[in-house]
């Protein structure tokens, strides 16, 4: 019997099991999942103590509301993200970055998210869960990953099977930049679209529509006209791909997105921005900057520079 784990008092809003994702599988129709945002995925499991494959807790906009029963483990939550901690019948805030030490029956209760869209919960140890095709990352729309890829729901128990003993709690000053120019380059199906069309999208601001979720992210503004034609023979899609269907409103592909597509792809978001990009909470306004792709190789192996340099530092 396992007396090491949580109870799901409220399970939140797309709360999920994530890691870094199934590799070399999109042949087989089988998308790539994973953690929406990258880098506050790794510096859960770093702050955690752990490796940095380990799966985490991911959330959208209202997290989970945990107790936990066992006898103590550190727990630490990264993203924007506002909770508080019930620890020996006192409640406090709880601070991003920072872990916190849980003794038997002390509970987590993440709130919300702050003008951002996901969040994630490491333990300093390892969840009870299965691998599916390497990896234990949740697809909801396919039914693919842990918790017979399911979301996790209310009155739910999370097994842990492994927790890391005598760790010092941990933290970091970190804050999350914000972005509104998301660089891209040029898609295959560029010249599909009117001068007006490709003006509109590279010049005109856009809005992130409630119709988003971790397939995709529709945005809506001036119409993107399409002069060839708004269907394609269904090509191979890769994550951050702009697809424009025959309302002109783009919609870019995120982690779950499906393998294959359709419509016309304008550009590609630049992977250097594909973090931030994802936090940016339905109602707000972007505008699209191109670069050439050698930029965007350039500015991805600065980021991944800087992302380790900062967990170096923990």
């Amino acid at each position: 019997m396992n007396n090491t784990f949580f109870k799901i008092l409220r399970a939140g809003i797309n709360t999920t099991f994530q890691d870094q994702g199934r590799d070399n599988l999109y042949h087989m129709g089988i998308p790539f999942s994973g953690a929406m945002d990258n880098r506050n995925y790794l510096f859960a499991n770093k702050l955690a103590g752990n490796q940095l494959d380990l799966p985490v807790i991911e959330f959208a906009y209202q997290g989970p509301h945990l107790k936990f029963y066992g006898n103590k483990i550190n727990i630490v939550v990264t993203g924007d993200v506002i909770f508080k901690l019930k620890i020996k019948d006192k409640e406090i805030d709880g601070n991003c970055y920072e872990s916190y030490q849980l003794e038997n029956e002390d509970e987590i209760d993440i709130l919300s998210t702050n003008k951002s869209v996901y969040g994630y919960l490491a333990i300093a140890g390892e969840f009870d869960l299965k691998l599916q095709w390497g990896s234990c990352s949740i697809n909801t729309k396919a039914n693919i990953g842990s918790n017979d890829g399911k979301k996790l729901e209310n009155g739910q128990k999370i097994n842990i099977s492994k927790v890391n003993q005598n760790l010092e709690t941990k933290k970091i000053d970190y804050l999350n930049s914000k972005i509104e120019n998301i660089r891209i380059i040029r898609g295959t199906n560029f010249d599909y679209f009117s001068d007006e069309g490709k003006k509109n999208f590279l010049k005109k601001e856009f809005i992130v529509s409630k119709l988003s979720d971790r397939m995709g992210m529709r945005i809506e503004g001036p119409m993107i006209e399409n002069i060839v034609n708004t269907n394609i023979k269904s090509e191979g899609l890769l994550k951050g791909v702009i697809q424009v269907p025959a309302d002109g409103n783009p919609i870019i592909m995120l982690s779950d997105h499906g393998t294959i597509g359709g419509y016309p792809k304008i550009a590609v978001v630049a992977s250097a921005d594909y973090d931030k990009l994802v936090q940016i909470s339905p109602g707000s306004k972007i505008k699209f900057k191109e670069i050439e792709l050698s930029d965007a190789e350039t500015l991805f192996k600065l980021y991944q520079m800087e992302t380790q340099n900062l967990i170096s530092q923990i």
